[in-house]
C-alpha cells in the first residue's frame, strides 16, 4: 500500500452546483482509504516563504498558482494499492465536477 495526496483545487469564478451532502457521501464511500483531510483557509490568507542569500522573504498572495485563478481549497491523504485506485477515488470527489483533483504519491 502507498499513500497519495489529493489536492482539491477550485476556481472561484465557477459557480458550485453541488449537493450539500455530496462531500459527506464521498467521505463515507472512501472511509477505508482516506486517512486524513481538511479544507484550507482562503488563499489570500496564505503566505509564501523564500530564503534567498540568507534572507527570509515572506510574501502574501492568492497562490500557489500565479498563472490561474484556481487555488488549493483542501486536501486528502489516501492509502491505496495503486495510483489508479487513488485517481478513481479522486474522480468521485465532489470538487472534481467543478474543479481539479490533483493526485500525487508520497515518496
Amino acid at each position: 500500500m502507498s499513500r497519495y495526496l489529493l489536492l482539491i483545487c477550485v476556481d472561484p469564478d465557477i459557480e458550485v452546483n453541488s449537493d450539500a451532502n455530496a462531500i459527506e457521501v464521498w467521505l463515507k464511500e472512501v472511509s477505508g482509504a482516506r486517512m486524513y483531510g481538511n479544507e484550507l483557509r482562503p488563499p489570500e490568507e496564505g503566505q509564501f516563504v523564500r530564503v534567498r542569500e540568507g534572507r527570509v522573504n515572506v510574501l502574501t498572495g492568492d497562490g500557489p498558482f500565479a498563472e490561474t485563478k484556481e487555488f488549493v481549497a483542501g486536501f486528502d491523504v489516501l492509502e491505496c494499492a495503486t495510483i489508479e485506485e487513488a485517481v478513481e477515488i479522486g474522480s468521485r470527489h465532489p470538487a472534481a465536477r467543478f474543479g481539479t483533483v490533483y493526485v500525487r504519491q508520497f515518496l
